[in-house]
């Protein structure tokens, strides 16, 4: 998917240029901030990191956020999650400027894409990732097949299942207060699991030749203060079953990535025609 990306850029002569705002110490999100960083210079992107100190307030990282939304030679705006304690994602998400949204996460995009406007909404980087993953195990046609997702958060399940319902899956949301949950995954053609808890999904809760995507990334300790990376999928175990597994981690952690990278290469696109229409005099389409 980046390799298809920097072909499209060499093609178009667009140079995407992408902020990544980190706000605290948190060392996962450290990594992932330096990952992302990585992958956009690799094929060829600019990008920009914003690193504040954890006592950073609202006031401060909003207007951190806005004298980003107003720099033109800035496409992609990303927040790193977990935020402090006393920062509220979700006030955060609606900051960012919606054509700059590239996480997907300002309640316009998550408006355009439940209701499948036609004007393309910026969808969450990893339900998109897992929706291209699925599509590579099983094919373009999902329809009436019974999907699963466990967990019902707003980065992963609830869009996850939006994107399922749109391909015209039969689907199931699960979470911490549903009943015969195991059950309910022995139903799933299709299961993504995304729960935030390490080895939740075991073997035998799996229906013989599902495709399953584990989305789960958690950190347990290991021997002498070192740690290792678990799914939420006891994945020894499903592999015995599946038809197709992510592991992790390698799995929807790059698909993540790549999917970071295209819709900012499609914001880049979206700002250069945008100032094209405007040099000729035509009005832009709004995305606010």
């Amino acid at each position: 998917m980046t390799a298809e990306v920097a072909r499209q850029m060499r093609e178009s002569g667009v140079v995407p240029k992408l902020a990544v705002v980190l706000v605290g110490e948190d060392a996962a999100s450290a990594v992932y901030v330096a990952n992302k960083a990585r992958q956009a210079e690799r094929i060829g992107f600019a990008s920009l990191q914003v690193r504040l100190p954890a006592r950073t307030s609202s006031a401060e990282l909003s207007a951190v956020i806005q004298r980003l939304n107003n720099d033109a030679s800035v496409h992609g705006i990303l927040v790193q999650l977990p935020l402090p304690p006393h920062l509220s994602a979700e006030a955060v998400a609606c900051e960012i400027a919606p054509e700059k949204d590239v996480d997907g996460f300002h309640e316009v995009n998550v408006g355009r894409m439940t209701i499948r406007s036609s004007r393309s909404a910026f969808v969450p980087c990893t339900p998109l990732g897992c929706m291209h993953l699925i599509h590579r195990a099983i094919g373009q046609e999902l329809k009436g097949l019974n999907a699963v997702v466990v967990g019902k958060s707003n980065i992963v399940g609830r869009p996850m299942a939006t994107l399922l319902m749109h391909a015209e899956c039969t689907v199931s949301v699960a979470h911490i207060h549903t009943r015969n949950i195991e059950q309910l995954c022995r139903t799933a053609d299709i299961l993504v699991v995304a729960a935030g808890s390490p080895g939740l999904v075991r073997g035998h809760w799996i229906k013989p030749g599902a495709v399953v995507i584990d989305v789960g990334i958690n950190r347990l300790a290991g021997e002498a203060g070192a740690y290792r990376l678990a799914g939420d999928v006891a994945y020894d175990e499903a592999v015995e079953v599946a038809s197709f597994i992510t592991p992790v981690p390698g799995g929807v952690g790059p698909m993540t990535i790549a999917m970071l990278m295209k819709n900012t290469y499609v914001a880049a696109l979206r700002a250069k025609r945008a100032d094209s229409q405007r040099h000729v005099g035509v009005q832009p389409r709004s995305y606010g």
